[in-house]
Protein backbone atom coordinates (compact mmCIF):
# COMPACT_ATOMS: atom_id res chain seq x y z
CA UNK A 1 0.00 0.00 0.00
CA UNK A 2 1.49 3.46 -1.09
CA UNK A 3 0.58 6.63 1.14
CA UNK A 4 1.01 10.20 -0.11
CA UNK A 5 0.56 13.61 0.14
CA UNK A 6 -0.38 15.26 -3.47
CA UNK A 7 -0.05 18.83 -3.89
CA UNK A 8 -1.22 20.35 -7.39
CA UNK A 9 1.36 23.10 -8.97
CA UNK A 10 -0.26 25.53 -10.23
CA UNK A 11 0.70 27.25 -13.70
CA UNK A 12 1.57 30.61 -14.42
CA UNK A 13 -0.51 31.13 -17.16
CA UNK A 14 -3.66 31.04 -14.56
CA UNK A 15 -5.87 31.64 -17.70
CA UNK A 16 -4.66 28.26 -19.41
CA UNK A 17 -7.09 25.87 -19.24
CA UNK A 18 -4.91 22.66 -20.20
CA UNK A 19 -2.65 23.48 -18.34
CA UNK A 20 -4.63 23.28 -14.94
CA UNK A 21 -5.52 19.84 -16.31
CA UNK A 22 -2.27 18.60 -16.64
CA UNK A 23 -1.33 15.45 -14.70
CA UNK A 24 1.95 16.00 -15.54
CA UNK A 25 2.40 18.69 -12.79
CA UNK A 26 1.17 16.61 -10.11
CA UNK A 27 3.76 15.92 -7.40
CA UNK A 28 3.65 13.07 -4.94
CA UNK A 29 5.74 13.19 -1.63
CA UNK A 30 5.91 9.49 -0.49
CA UNK A 31 5.66 8.54 3.33
CA UNK A 32 9.26 6.31 4.06
CA UNK A 33 7.98 2.86 5.33
CA UNK A 34 9.84 3.60 8.24
CA UNK A 35 7.77 6.38 9.62
CA UNK A 36 4.26 4.15 9.57
CA UNK A 37 2.59 2.59 11.97
CA UNK A 38 2.22 -1.27 11.11
CA UNK A 39 -1.29 -1.30 12.46
CA UNK A 40 -3.22 2.20 10.87
CA UNK A 41 -0.45 2.78 8.33
CA UNK A 42 -0.40 6.39 8.84
CA UNK A 43 2.35 8.90 9.65
CA UNK A 44 3.62 7.99 13.31
CA UNK A 45 2.93 10.64 15.61
CA UNK A 46 3.67 9.53 19.01
CA UNK A 47 6.04 6.16 18.25
CA UNK A 48 6.61 3.54 21.05
CA UNK A 49 8.72 0.45 20.76
CA UNK A 50 7.96 -2.87 22.53
CA UNK A 51 9.88 -5.05 24.13
CA UNK A 52 9.73 -7.06 20.72
CA UNK A 53 11.62 -3.95 18.96
CA UNK A 54 8.74 -3.02 16.70
CA UNK A 55 7.83 0.45 16.61
CA UNK A 56 3.91 1.61 16.23
CA UNK A 57 1.64 4.66 17.07
CA UNK A 58 0.94 4.77 20.59
CA UNK A 59 -2.75 5.03 20.15
CA UNK A 60 -2.97 2.31 17.85
CA UNK A 61 -1.23 -0.42 20.11
CA UNK A 62 -2.71 0.55 23.40
CA UNK A 63 -5.66 -0.06 21.32
CA UNK A 64 -4.69 -3.48 20.45
CA UNK A 65 -3.54 -4.50 23.54
CA UNK A 66 -6.78 -2.97 25.30
CA UNK A 67 -8.66 -5.31 22.72
CA UNK A 68 -7.28 -8.53 25.18
CA UNK A 69 -4.30 -9.17 22.44
CA UNK A 70 -1.16 -10.00 24.24
CA UNK A 71 1.13 -10.84 20.87
CA UNK A 72 2.85 -8.03 18.77
CA UNK A 73 1.40 -7.37 15.83
CA UNK A 74 3.88 -7.77 13.32
CA UNK A 75 5.89 -10.45 14.55
CA UNK A 76 3.05 -12.75 16.81
CA UNK A 77 5.77 -13.38 19.73
CA UNK A 78 3.85 -13.27 22.99
CA UNK A 79 4.38 -9.90 25.20
CA UNK A 80 6.70 -10.78 28.31
CA UNK A 81 5.78 -6.83 29.11
CA UNK A 82 3.33 -4.13 27.59
CA UNK A 83 5.70 -1.69 28.33
CA UNK A 84 6.16 1.39 25.79
CA UNK A 85 8.88 3.09 25.37
CA UNK A 86 8.94 6.56 23.44
CA UNK A 87 10.97 6.43 20.44
CA UNK A 88 12.27 9.90 20.38
CA UNK A 89 14.82 9.67 17.98
CA UNK A 90 12.34 8.26 15.13
CA UNK A 91 10.16 10.65 16.43
CA UNK A 92 12.38 13.81 15.34
CA UNK A 93 13.28 12.41 12.09
CA UNK A 94 9.69 12.46 11.25
CA UNK A 95 9.45 15.98 12.59
CA UNK A 96 12.17 16.87 9.95
CA UNK A 97 11.19 14.79 7.18
CA UNK A 98 7.78 17.01 7.86
CA UNK A 99 9.52 20.80 7.57
CA UNK A 100 11.72 19.38 5.14
CA UNK A 101 8.60 18.87 3.10
CA UNK A 102 6.25 21.57 4.15
CA UNK A 103 6.27 22.40 0.96
CA UNK A 104 3.84 20.26 -0.07
CA UNK A 105 1.39 21.28 2.62
CA UNK A 106 2.78 18.60 5.08
CA UNK A 107 2.31 20.00 8.99
CA UNK A 108 4.79 19.25 11.42
CA UNK A 109 3.89 16.79 13.93
CA UNK A 110 3.77 18.01 17.61
CA UNK A 111 5.75 16.63 20.19
CA UNK A 112 3.31 14.50 22.23
CA UNK A 113 3.60 15.08 25.92
CA UNK A 114 4.29 11.98 28.47
CA UNK A 115 1.23 9.82 29.39
CA UNK A 116 0.49 10.35 32.90
CA UNK A 117 1.52 7.15 34.92
CA UNK A 118 -0.86 5.39 37.69
CA UNK A 119 2.42 6.35 40.46
CA UNK A 120 1.87 9.97 39.39
CA UNK A 121 -2.05 9.94 40.02
CA UNK A 122 -1.82 8.06 43.17
CA UNK A 123 0.41 10.71 44.14
CA UNK A 124 -1.79 13.27 43.39
CA UNK A 125 -4.27 11.69 45.42
CA UNK A 126 -2.55 11.32 48.66
CA UNK A 127 -1.34 14.63 48.66
CA UNK A 128 -5.35 15.52 48.06
CA UNK A 129 -5.99 13.20 51.18
CA UNK A 130 -3.56 14.92 53.14
CA UNK A 131 -4.83 18.60 52.06
CA UNK A 132 -8.36 17.42 53.02
CA UNK A 133 -7.26 16.58 56.47
CA UNK A 134 -5.67 19.75 56.70
CA UNK A 135 -9.06 21.77 55.44
CA UNK A 136 -6.66 23.34 53.06
CA UNK A 137 -8.87 24.10 49.93
CA UNK A 138 -6.07 25.88 47.90
CA UNK A 139 -3.83 23.17 47.78
CA UNK A 140 -6.90 21.11 46.74
CA UNK A 141 -8.17 23.12 44.07
CA UNK A 142 -4.61 23.24 42.82
CA UNK A 143 -4.41 19.21 42.59
CA UNK A 144 -7.63 19.04 41.22
CA UNK A 145 -6.83 21.22 38.14
CA UNK A 146 -3.89 19.35 37.65
CA UNK A 147 -6.19 15.92 37.30
CA UNK A 148 -8.44 17.87 34.57
CA UNK A 149 -5.49 19.27 32.97
CA UNK A 150 -4.33 15.47 32.79
CA UNK A 151 -7.59 14.76 31.51
CA UNK A 152 -7.85 17.11 28.69
CA UNK A 153 -4.65 15.89 27.47
CA UNK A 154 -6.01 12.65 26.16
CA UNK A 155 -8.52 10.00 26.76
CA UNK A 156 -5.47 7.52 28.06
CA UNK A 157 -5.14 9.86 30.69
CA UNK A 158 -8.93 9.90 31.79
CA UNK A 159 -8.54 5.79 32.31
CA UNK A 160 -5.89 5.98 34.10
CA UNK A 161 -6.91 8.52 36.69
CA UNK A 162 -10.52 6.23 36.64
CA UNK A 163 -8.68 3.28 37.37
CA UNK A 164 -6.64 4.95 40.06
CA UNK A 165 -9.75 4.96 42.27
CA UNK A 166 -9.69 9.22 41.92
CA UNK A 167 -13.46 9.66 42.11
CA UNK A 168 -13.42 8.16 45.17
CA UNK A 169 -10.67 10.46 46.77
CA UNK A 170 -12.55 13.21 45.31
CA UNK A 171 -15.92 12.13 46.59
CA UNK A 172 -14.37 12.25 49.96
CA UNK A 173 -13.14 15.83 49.35
CA UNK A 174 -16.18 17.10 48.50
CA UNK A 175 -18.20 15.49 51.05
CA UNK A 176 -15.64 17.33 53.72
CA UNK A 177 -15.64 20.57 52.33
CA UNK A 178 -19.53 21.07 51.52
CA UNK A 179 -20.60 19.59 55.34
CA UNK A 180 -18.05 22.57 56.76
CA UNK A 181 -19.46 25.52 54.34
CA UNK A 182 -20.88 25.11 50.79
CA UNK A 183 -20.34 29.01 50.27
CA UNK A 184 -17.01 29.52 51.57
CA UNK A 185 -15.08 26.66 49.47
CA UNK A 186 -17.52 26.89 46.51
CA UNK A 187 -14.44 27.42 44.65
CA UNK A 188 -13.31 23.66 44.92
CA UNK A 189 -16.37 22.11 45.15
CA UNK A 190 -17.24 23.36 41.67
CA UNK A 191 -14.04 22.43 40.50
CA UNK A 192 -14.36 18.77 41.59
CA UNK A 193 -17.68 18.86 40.37
CA UNK A 194 -16.21 19.66 36.63
CA UNK A 195 -14.29 16.73 36.77
CA UNK A 196 -16.60 14.23 38.06
CA UNK A 197 -18.95 13.48 35.23
CA UNK A 198 -16.18 11.49 33.61
CA UNK A 199 -15.20 9.85 36.71
CA UNK A 200 -18.15 7.30 36.66
CA UNK A 201 -18.86 4.84 37.82
CA UNK A 202 -17.74 5.25 40.82
CA UNK A 203 -16.98 2.26 43.64
CA UNK A 204 -19.65 2.02 46.43
CA UNK A 205 -17.76 4.20 48.92
CA UNK A 206 -17.80 7.21 46.28
CA UNK A 207 -21.50 6.59 45.50
CA UNK A 208 -22.03 6.68 49.39
CA UNK A 209 -20.06 10.21 50.31
CA UNK A 210 -21.75 11.77 46.56
CA UNK A 211 -25.40 10.57 47.87
CA UNK A 212 -24.64 11.16 51.02
CA UNK A 213 -27.52 14.71 52.17
CA UNK A 214 -24.63 17.03 52.70
CA UNK A 215 -23.13 16.02 48.87
CA UNK A 216 -26.60 16.16 47.72
CA UNK A 217 -27.70 19.51 49.13
CA UNK A 218 -24.25 21.23 48.06
CA UNK A 219 -24.79 19.65 44.30
CA UNK A 220 -28.97 21.71 44.73
CA UNK A 221 -27.14 24.66 45.78
CA UNK A 222 -24.45 24.70 42.66
CA UNK A 223 -27.51 24.06 40.61
CA UNK A 224 -29.68 26.66 41.65
CA UNK A 225 -26.93 29.19 42.27
CA UNK A 226 -23.56 28.33 40.16
CA UNK A 227 -23.24 29.40 36.62
CA UNK A 228 -23.58 27.68 33.20
CA UNK A 229 -20.59 25.34 33.73
CA UNK A 230 -21.22 24.15 36.57
CA UNK A 231 -25.12 23.68 36.47
CA UNK A 232 -24.26 21.52 33.30
CA UNK A 233 -21.92 19.43 36.31
CA UNK A 234 -24.06 18.85 38.25
CA UNK A 235 -27.01 17.56 36.33
CA UNK A 236 -24.59 14.97 34.83
CA UNK A 237 -23.55 13.83 38.13
CA UNK A 238 -27.33 13.64 39.52
CA UNK A 239 -27.84 11.88 36.62
CA UNK A 240 -25.27 9.51 37.21
CA UNK A 241 -25.69 9.00 40.62
CA UNK A 242 -29.52 8.54 39.98
CA UNK A 243 -28.99 5.76 37.70
CA UNK A 244 -26.44 3.86 39.75
CA UNK A 245 -28.83 4.16 43.00
CA UNK A 246 -32.43 4.53 42.58
CA UNK A 247 -32.46 5.01 46.99
CA UNK A 248 -31.23 8.66 46.67
CA UNK A 249 -34.14 9.56 45.17
CA UNK A 250 -36.03 9.91 48.63
CA UNK A 251 -33.00 11.54 49.75
CA UNK A 252 -33.11 14.26 46.92
CA UNK A 253 -36.52 14.48 47.26
CA UNK A 254 -36.04 15.98 50.76
CA UNK A 255 -33.79 18.65 49.38
CA UNK A 256 -35.81 22.09 49.11
CA UNK A 257 -35.57 23.44 45.25
CA UNK A 258 -34.15 20.35 43.32
CA UNK A 259 -37.54 20.26 41.28
CA UNK A 260 -37.05 23.61 40.24
CA UNK A 261 -33.99 23.62 39.62
CA UNK A 262 -34.02 20.37 37.57
CA UNK A 263 -37.18 22.09 35.35
CA UNK A 264 -35.34 25.44 34.84
CA UNK A 265 -32.58 23.46 33.49
CA UNK A 266 -34.99 22.28 30.54
CA UNK A 267 -36.84 25.85 30.27
CA UNK A 268 -33.54 27.84 29.97
CA UNK A 269 -31.18 25.31 28.02
CA UNK A 270 -27.23 25.08 28.59
CA UNK A 271 -26.88 23.08 26.03
CA UNK A 272 -28.49 19.66 24.68
CA UNK A 273 -26.19 17.59 27.07
CA UNK A 274 -27.56 19.30 30.16
CA UNK A 275 -31.55 19.05 28.88
CA UNK A 276 -30.37 15.01 28.63
CA UNK A 277 -28.81 15.14 32.12
CA UNK A 278 -31.71 16.78 33.16
CA UNK A 279 -34.57 14.76 31.51
CA UNK A 280 -32.85 12.01 32.47
CA UNK A 281 -32.64 12.80 36.34
CA UNK A 282 -36.16 13.57 36.30
CA UNK A 283 -37.65 10.25 34.54
CA UNK A 284 -35.39 8.31 37.31
CA UNK A 285 -36.72 10.86 40.41
CA UNK A 286 -40.20 9.69 38.99
CA UNK A 287 -39.94 6.08 38.76
CA UNK A 288 -42.01 4.07 41.51
CA UNK A 289 -40.33 5.23 45.07
CA UNK A 290 -41.45 6.62 48.10
CA UNK A 291 -41.12 10.04 47.27
CA UNK A 292 -42.26 9.45 43.21
CA UNK A 293 -45.69 10.62 43.74
CA UNK A 294 -45.56 13.86 45.51
CA UNK A 295 -42.34 14.78 42.96
CA UNK A 296 -44.13 14.27 39.96
CA UNK A 297 -47.03 16.17 41.55
CA UNK A 298 -44.21 19.09 41.89
CA UNK A 299 -43.62 18.30 38.32
CA UNK A 300 -46.61 18.52 36.64
CA UNK A 301 -47.36 21.86 39.06
CA UNK A 302 -44.15 23.60 37.57
CA UNK A 303 -45.84 23.15 33.91
CA UNK A 304 -43.23 20.22 32.56
CA UNK A 305 -45.75 18.81 30.46
CA UNK A 306 -46.16 21.55 28.56
CA UNK A 307 -42.52 22.16 28.32
CA UNK A 308 -42.04 18.55 26.89
CA UNK A 309 -44.60 18.85 24.55
CA UNK A 310 -42.99 21.65 23.16
CA UNK A 311 -39.39 20.50 23.39
CA UNK A 312 -40.76 17.34 21.46
CA UNK A 313 -42.15 19.38 18.05
CA UNK A 314 -38.52 19.62 16.89
CA UNK A 315 -36.20 17.91 19.51
CA UNK A 316 -33.20 15.89 18.19
CA UNK A 317 -32.91 11.77 18.90
CA UNK A 318 -31.38 11.46 22.60
CA UNK A 319 -34.15 14.52 23.55
CA UNK A 320 -36.82 12.91 22.10
CA UNK A 321 -36.55 9.70 23.72
CA UNK A 322 -35.43 10.86 27.49
CA UNK A 323 -38.88 13.68 27.12
CA UNK A 324 -41.04 10.50 26.02
CA UNK A 325 -39.93 8.96 29.09
CA UNK A 326 -40.46 11.60 31.13
CA UNK A 327 -44.21 12.03 29.84
CA UNK A 328 -44.77 8.22 30.16
CA UNK A 329 -43.87 8.57 33.69
CA UNK A 330 -45.60 11.86 34.62
CA UNK A 331 -48.83 9.97 33.15
CA UNK A 332 -48.76 7.45 35.69
CA UNK A 333 -50.29 9.79 37.91
CA UNK A 334 -54.00 11.41 37.36
CA UNK A 335 -52.48 14.98 37.64
CA UNK A 336 -50.36 14.46 35.10
CA UNK A 337 -53.12 12.56 32.80
CA UNK A 338 -55.09 15.93 32.89
CA UNK A 339 -52.08 18.28 31.99
CA UNK A 340 -51.67 15.93 28.67
CA UNK A 341 -55.25 16.20 28.43
CA UNK A 342 -55.73 19.83 28.44
CA UNK A 343 -52.73 20.56 26.08
CA UNK A 344 -53.55 20.53 22.03
CA UNK A 345 -49.94 18.79 21.40
CA UNK A 346 -50.15 15.84 22.91
CA UNK A 347 -51.88 13.80 20.97
CA UNK A 348 -50.59 14.76 17.92
CA UNK A 349 -46.76 14.83 19.00
CA UNK A 350 -47.32 11.29 20.28
CA UNK A 351 -48.84 9.92 17.34
CA UNK A 352 -46.19 11.84 15.10
CA UNK A 353 -43.19 10.15 16.98
CA UNK A 354 -43.97 6.47 16.97
CA UNK A 355 -42.03 4.97 14.41
CA UNK A 356 -40.03 8.10 13.47
CA UNK A 357 -36.86 8.24 15.94
CA UNK A 358 -36.16 4.83 17.61
CA UNK A 359 -37.87 1.90 18.81
CA UNK A 360 -37.76 2.87 22.52
CA UNK A 361 -39.16 6.62 21.70
CA UNK A 362 -41.98 4.23 19.97
CA UNK A 363 -42.76 2.65 23.02
CA UNK A 364 -42.97 5.07 25.70
CA UNK A 365 -45.13 7.34 22.85
CA UNK A 366 -47.31 4.26 22.61
CA UNK A 367 -47.51 3.60 26.75
CA UNK A 368 -48.26 6.89 27.02
CA UNK A 369 -50.96 6.81 24.69
CA UNK A 370 -52.47 3.70 26.44
CA UNK A 371 -52.48 5.00 29.94
CA UNK A 372 -54.69 8.16 28.23
CA UNK A 373 -56.67 6.15 26.29
CA UNK A 374 -57.52 3.73 28.80
CA UNK A 375 -58.05 6.19 31.65
CA UNK A 376 -59.98 8.87 29.20
CA UNK A 377 -63.57 7.17 30.61
CA UNK A 378 -62.94 7.71 34.27
CA UNK A 379 -61.20 11.65 33.79
CA UNK A 380 -62.57 12.80 30.59
CA UNK A 381 -65.88 14.62 30.28
CA UNK A 382 -67.39 11.38 29.15
CA UNK A 383 -67.83 12.16 25.45
CA UNK A 384 -64.73 10.33 24.49
CA UNK A 385 -63.23 13.55 23.58
CA UNK A 386 -59.60 12.04 23.92
CA UNK A 387 -59.78 8.67 22.12
CA UNK A 388 -61.84 11.23 19.21
CA UNK A 389 -58.51 13.46 19.46
CA UNK A 390 -56.36 10.62 18.77
CA UNK A 391 -58.33 8.86 16.07
CA UNK A 392 -58.00 12.80 14.14
CA UNK A 393 -54.49 12.56 14.68
CA UNK A 394 -54.13 9.42 12.85
CA UNK A 395 -53.31 7.15 16.16
CA UNK A 396 -55.18 4.32 14.33
CA UNK A 397 -53.27 3.83 11.30
CA UNK A 398 -50.40 4.22 13.12
CA UNK A 399 -50.77 1.27 15.30
CA UNK A 400 -52.18 -0.61 12.71
CA UNK A 401 -48.47 -0.28 10.89
CA UNK A 402 -46.82 -0.51 13.91
CA UNK A 403 -48.76 -4.02 14.68
CA UNK A 404 -47.61 -5.28 11.35
CA UNK A 405 -43.68 -4.04 11.36
CA UNK A 406 -43.75 -6.09 14.94
CA UNK A 407 -43.24 -5.11 18.30
CA UNK A 408 -42.50 -6.51 21.75
CA UNK A 409 -45.34 -8.36 23.52
CA UNK A 410 -45.84 -5.92 26.48
CA UNK A 411 -46.77 -2.96 23.68
CA UNK A 412 -48.56 -5.69 21.67
CA UNK A 413 -50.67 -5.77 24.24
CA UNK A 414 -51.15 -2.13 24.49
CA UNK A 415 -51.29 -1.64 21.27
CA UNK A 416 -54.47 -4.43 20.74
CA UNK A 417 -55.64 -2.69 23.73
CA UNK A 418 -55.87 0.44 21.90
CA UNK A 419 -56.74 -0.63 19.22
CA UNK A 420 -60.33 -2.14 20.01
CA UNK A 421 -60.73 1.27 21.91
CA UNK A 422 -60.86 3.31 18.89
CA UNK A 423 -62.81 0.49 16.91
CA UNK A 424 -65.60 0.92 19.65
CA UNK A 425 -65.03 4.80 19.57
CA UNK A 426 -65.45 4.72 15.51
CA UNK A 427 -68.87 3.27 15.40
CA UNK A 428 -70.08 6.12 18.09
CA UNK A 429 -68.70 8.45 16.27
CA UNK A 430 -68.18 9.63 12.40
CA UNK A 431 -65.04 11.73 13.05
CA UNK A 432 -62.80 9.27 11.03
CA UNK A 433 -62.82 7.95 7.35
CA UNK A 434 -65.55 4.99 7.55
CA UNK A 435 -62.24 3.16 5.32
CA UNK A 436 -59.93 2.61 7.87
CA UNK A 437 -61.11 -0.82 9.70
CA UNK A 438 -59.57 -4.18 10.81
CA UNK A 439 -60.30 -5.65 7.25
CA UNK A 440 -56.79 -3.74 6.55
CA UNK A 441 -54.67 -5.48 8.90
CA UNK A 442 -53.52 -9.22 7.87
CA UNK A 443 -53.09 -11.04 10.73
CA UNK A 444 -55.45 -11.31 13.66
CA UNK A 445 -54.60 -9.50 17.19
Amino acid sequence: MILSWRRRRSSNNKSSEPALNDSSLDTEVMIPTHFRCPISLDLLKDPVTLSTGITYDRESIERWIESGNQTCPVTNQVLNSFDQIPNHALRKMIQDWCVKNRSFGIERIPTPRVPVSQYEVLGICSRIEVATRCGDDRKCVELVRKIKAWGKESERNKRCVVNSGTGCVLSNTFLSFASVSIEEHVGLLVEILSVLPWMFPLGEEGQSKLGSTASLSCMVWVLKNGDLSARQNVVSVLKELLSLNQRLVDKLAEIEGISEALVKVIREPICPKATKASLTAIFYMISPSQSSERLTSRFVELGLVSLITEILVDAEKGTCERALGVLSGICDSKEGREEAYKNALTMPILVKKMLRISEIATEFAVCTLWKLCKNSKKEDDGDGGVLVEALQSGAFQKLLVLLQVGCSEAIKEKVTELLKLFNLQRNRSNCVDASMDFKYLKRPF
